[in-house]
């Protein structure tokens, strides 16, 4: 190994959007800064495995859905032959296109690109791996660690990456499948089962949960299982899948502990992800995982190595790409002592599902809870542009307080949710009541109309009482 004598203010290893914003922070703040990424491109899994990928196959489905809904229009089926590539069309587009902004991005603030695999020697020093095998040491005064995660594989399931597949290798498929299991009810399963069940597959959603999504808002997430279900997919909760095996001809067999097995042509584990920090080194600064699989990090995002910090998936929920970019920013704040405000609380979920989910604050059982709730209901039916649309299987709740006046939470289920989310959002921010929502004017015809009919909901329970 040789000795570089190049050293850092800030070294920060994964470029994903927890170790850019974090590298970018750093560099604004006029420090010497570099980041470190094995793979030939910026961006981490969100770029290239996760979250573009998949919402540009999440936008051809809608497409499918769409024109297969309006058959009197053109009659339109998928061959039974279609390759997943043609199904990410414009992915390799993006992709460059997110590149070439964050390669750019990088170069403009003087930041020092180092590729390889980084592994902590100690709490000021790193060796970077390159390609041909050589390594190279660089010291830094403070590290942010933002490897992002890998998806979990749980024993018992032989995950080949042809026929059995993980998260990060499920669009490697060459050929649409006829039909998919997908096991687990969080996020990713739910998106993907969602989404290739709309491009016309046979999915099957097994977990051991009574329903899929257990951390959203209940109506919401039944009017998810309302329209998966339409769309003709199977949802199977209370199941415990202890066998999955490919039959070695054409379909994989998952067998649960209750006696029932379940055959299709592929099957997709979506078990949640772990922390990626295999090779990192953490032992060699007295870093654990703990018992989810992430590393731990006080309120400053900093571990219990003064110098090294974390950010992003690799430290666990809310795991989203929002909350990560604002993570890394805030750790290389806290990194060079520079003073920020409080972390944000309200932070909005999106599940890029089909229909979308999203929500900020409470839900509904989550305020009964904690004292009582008015609650104010608008379905995409009342609403002019739903009907026009064709989006009729939507919901906006928006959740007050028992005295109908502050805003507590807005969960809303239907096309264009994550954007909607944001106008709740705001209202809560600034300590608006609910008031404000029949007080403004909103654009004709529009979704967001949708709050002035939930609003008025909560304004007439609560002057009845």
């Amino acid at each position: 190994m040789s000795t570089h004598d190049a050293s850092f203010d800030v070294i920060v290893i994964g470029s994903g959007p927890a170790g850019q914003k974090a590298a970018v922070q750093s560099a604004k703040k006029g420090k010497r800064v570099a980041i470190i990424e094995q793979d030939r491109f910026l961006g981490g899994a969100c770029v290239h495995r996760g979250t573009i990928p998949s919402k540009t196959l999440r936008e051809n489905a809608l497409r499918v859905k769409k024109m297969r809904e309006n058959a009197s229009l053109c009659r339109f089926e998928l061959g039974e032959d279609t390759e997943v590539a043609a199904l990410l069309d414009r992915l390799g587009a993006v992709i460059d296109a997110h590149d070439g902004f964050l390669a750019r991005q990088v170069e403009r603030n003087g930041i020092v690109r180092l590729h390889g695999r980084a592994h902590l020697c100690d709490p000021k020093t790193v060796a970077l791996e390159g390609l041909n095998g050589d390594k190279v040491t660089y010291s830094s005064k403070s590290f942010v660690i933002a490897t992002g995660s890998v998806p979990r594989h749980p024993k018992g399931l032989p995950i080949d990456h042809e026929n059995i597949f993980d998260s990060d290798s499920i669009l490697t498929m060459t050929y649409l499948p006829p039909s998919l299991t997908v096991l687990g009810g969080g996020v990713i399963a739910s998106e993907y089962a969602s989404i290739f069940q709309a491009l016309g597959v046979k999915v099957t959603m097994i977990d051991r949960y009574d329903r899929p999504l257990g951390f959203m808002d209940g109506d919401l997430v039944e009017r998810f299982l309302e329209s998966f279900q339409e769309m003709g997919g199977t949802w199977l909760g209370n199941k415990t899948v202890e066998y999955v095996e490919w039959d070695g001809i054409a379909e994989v067999v998952a067998r649960c502990d209750d006696g029932t097995e379940y055959r299709n042509a592929k099957l997709l584990v979506a078990a949640g992800r772990v922390a990626n920090v295999e090779g990192l080194g953490l032992e060699n600064l007295g870093l654990a995982l703990n018992a989810h699989g992430n590393i731990s990090v006080d309120e400053q995002l900093c571990t219990s190595v003064a110098s090294v910090f974390a950010a992003g998936d690799v430290i666990g929920p809310p795991a989203l790409a929002s909350a990560s970019m604002e993570q890394g920013r805030r750790a290389a704040c806290n990194a060079l002592g520079v003073e920020i405000g409080e972390t944000a609380k309200l932070i909005p979920a999106g599940i890029y599902s089909i229909p979308e989910l999203s929500g900020v604050g409470l839900t509904e059982q989550q305020a009964l809870e904690q004292g009582g709730a008015i609650v104010g209901k608008a379905g995409f039916d009342e609403i002019s542009r739903g009907q026009i649309s064709g989006v009729k299987d939507g919901l906006l709740k928006i959740i007050c307080d028992a005295g109908g006046d502050k805003i507590l939470g807005v969960q809303i289920v239907g096309e264009g949710a994550t954007e909607l989310v944001h106008i709740g959002q705001m209202a809560m921010l600034s300590g608006s009541s609910v008031d404000i929502f029949v007080e403004s004017i909103f654009n004709f015809p529009t979704f967001a109309e949708a709050y002035r009919v939930a609003a008025l909901s909560v304004i007439g329970q609560h002057s009845k009482k």
